[in-house]
């Protein structure tokens, strides 16, 4: 996609594993999902890396649980993930969430300058991305539970609310 796509692909995402994989090498390769409104699966089955596909094929999931919960499954995991090449595209396994405003450019008047703020990332040991394991992620309480400012902050959460200068809001 455009160039803010781009960026922001590279700081939004929930990935059990990126990497180049190239689903079009062989006909037993898929990308499927199932959604049952409980939870909503992505699967990569039978992949391979672009120009490494002597390595084998890999197989994995990231399961999407409407209660916040994630959990990341791999079944076939050829070889270690360390030893994945980046060159080509980045190797990560993890979350990441970010969000873009678009502030005016001082030097040219009627245009805006995109920021993006990567807020938060989560990243997995991937030496530890093996055949057969698995990774759950378990939400922690947020102040967007809330329907005020005053109920989040005079909340008994396990986590301390703030304020942001960049939205102008806690």
């Amino acid at each position: 996609g455009d160039v803010i796509h781009r960026m922001l692909t590279a700081t939004q995402y929930i990935a059990p594993l990126m990497a180049n994989f190239n689903p079009s090498y062989s006909r037993n390769s898929t990308v499927q999902y199932l959604d049952n409104g409980t939870v909503f699966v992505v699967q990569w089955d039978k992949v391979y890396l672009q120009g490494k596909e002597d390595l084998g094929s890999f197989t994995f999931q990231a399961a999407l649980h409407s209660s916040g919960r994630i959990v990341f499954g791999y079944k076939e995991i050829p070889v270690p993930v360390l030893q994945i090449s980046a060159t080509q595209h980045p190797v990560k396994a993890g979350l990441s969430d970010a969000f873009m405003i678009l502030n005016p450019a001082p030097d040219v008047p009627e245009s805006r300058r995109r920021t993006i703020y990567e807020y938060h990332r989560v990243e997995l040991d991937t030496s530890r991305i093996t055949s057969l394991a698995a990774v759950e992620f378990t939400p922690l309480p947020t102040c967007l539970q809330h329907q005020s400012c005053e109920m989040c902050v005079t909340s008994e959460l396990t986590f301390n609310c703030s304020w942001c200068h960049v939205l102008q809001r806690y």
